[in-house]
């Protein structure tokens, strides 16, 4: 079964499947003091490196819904996505990251709680709050990574498909007579 229907990337291959390890991390940054939240998603060492990120929210009853596309990046690289996801900060609930993958269906091992909102900060920092502003800005630097690695894949990409394109217009252009 191949997850990305239609891509010249799922030949068959003598290498064994290998389901991703799967992991859910709050993700912090300046959106934070917003009210806005997010958790990154990071699926990684499978083969076929082709996988679908989804995301599931539990219901009071403690039943899980999907929560849809909604506005989510994702970022992949050989081997590894990632999936940010918004979150509603009025919404205090636990959220479920599913991987699909090739070798079968694979859930992060616990469920993440949205963080609560960010409250006005002290007059005098404390250690506590010192840790949280060095976890918040790892956390930025984290995204802005994923961010820019994406950036690089999406230039990769263009720079491929250019050379390409170049080097099939030279091959149908033919010897020169002149």
């Amino acid at each position: 079964m191949c997850v990305c229907a239609a891509c010249c990337c799922c030949q068959p291959s003598d290498e064994p499947l290998v389901k991703p390890v799967v992991s859910v991390y709050p993700a912090a940054s300046r959106a934070h003091l917003e009210g806005k939240s997010y958790l990154l998603c990071l699926a990684s060492g499978m083969f076929p490196p082709l996988v679908h990120i989804s995301w599931q929210r539990q219901k009071e009853d403690g039943g899980l819904e999907d929560v849809g596309e909604g506005e989510q990046l994702e970022l992949r690289e050989w081997g590894r996505s990632a999936s940010i996801r918004l979150l509603d900060p009025n919404v205090p609930q636990k959220y479920l990251c599913s991987v699909n993958h090739e070798g079968g269906p694979v859930e992060a091992h616990s469920l993440q709680e949205l963080p609560a909102p960010a409250s006005c900060p002290p007059e005098r920092p404390d250690l506590a709050a010192l840790q949280q502003a060095d976890l918040s800005f790892q956390s930025e630097c984290r995204v802005k990574l994923l961010c820019l690695l994406y950036t690089v894949l999406i230039v990769k990409s263009l720079v491929y498909c250019c050379g390409l394109s170049l080097l099939m217009m030279l091959t149908n252009q033919g010897p020169s007579t002149t």
